[in-house]
């Protein structure tokens, strides 16, 4: 008896180049130019990430704006999950609000934790917004950042980062409340420290801290939608 040849080529490097090869002229133009677009788009990918987590140089001070404008805010990296100062706590934001009511006076809220409004609408979600993770955390970043102990403005930036945050609050809460019907609104943290693990034996403190900011009158500017809320400055 004869052996029986086995089907097809063994080869499958030799199968795809012919393959390859039976593709009409048009077809194989398309995927060279799929491929280079991709080898390209990932080289300055990863270019502009280095770049952007590595000391100052020539290329970030001529082209900085160029590569944060890539960056941010889908691919922004920092250094916070190693040493020599990894995070150790967990800040939650938390609001409440300054409410007219239908008798001409006032009530307030009870305090929402705006954070944890953030990871119930991302949680399960297998590819959740970046900015959506993110925009009230780096928001209170930004406002501690510009602010000393005293809650007083350090720079500039300050009364910009007072602003920014309250009415990223003010479009949290409009979620489970009519923010327009709010004359005042106040912020604070809730810090955390997180537990040591089983085995270690720090004596770690985590009951939950909070510091709370000024009440701050809310303006029609604050409001989601802005001037178009149809109400004049309060």
């Amino acid at each position: 008896m004869q052996p029986i040849e086995p089907s097809g080529d063994p080869d499958p490097a030799r199968t795809a180049s012919a393959r390859l090869a039976a593709l009409s002229v048009p077809a194989r133009l398309i995927i060279a130019l799929a491929v280079g677009v991709v080898t390209v788009f990932t080289a300055w990918h990863l270019a502009a990430v280095f770049l952007f987590v590595a000391p100052t140089n020539t290329i970030t001070q001529e082209h900085g704006p160029a590569i944060r404008g890539y960056v941010y805010p889908e691919f922004e990296q920092n250094w916070k999950l190693f040493a020599p100062n990894p995070l150790q706590r967990n800040v939650a934001v938390e609001a409440r609000a300054e409410i007219r009511t239908a008798d001409g006076s006032t009530e307030i809220t009870e305090w929402i934790d705006l954070s944890a409004m953030d990871f119930e609408n991302i949680r399960h979600h297998l590819l959740p917004s970046h900015t959506a993770q993110n925009e009230l955390r780096r928001a209170w970043d930004f406002y501690t950042n510009s602010h000393d102990d005293d809650g007083e403005p350090t720079g500039m930036r300050g009364e910009l980062s007072e602003r920014y945050v309250h009415r990223i609050a003010l479009l949290r809460l409009s979620e489970v409340m009519d923010v327009h019907e709010a004359t005042r609104i106040q912020l604070r943290s809730a810090s955390t420290r997180v537990a040591p693990p089983p085995w270690s034996n720090e004596d770690i403190d985590t009951s939950t801290h909070h510091s709370e900011l000024d009440w701050r009158t809310v303006t029609t500017a604050d409001l989601p939608g802005g001037a178009a809320a149809g109400q004049g400055e309060r």
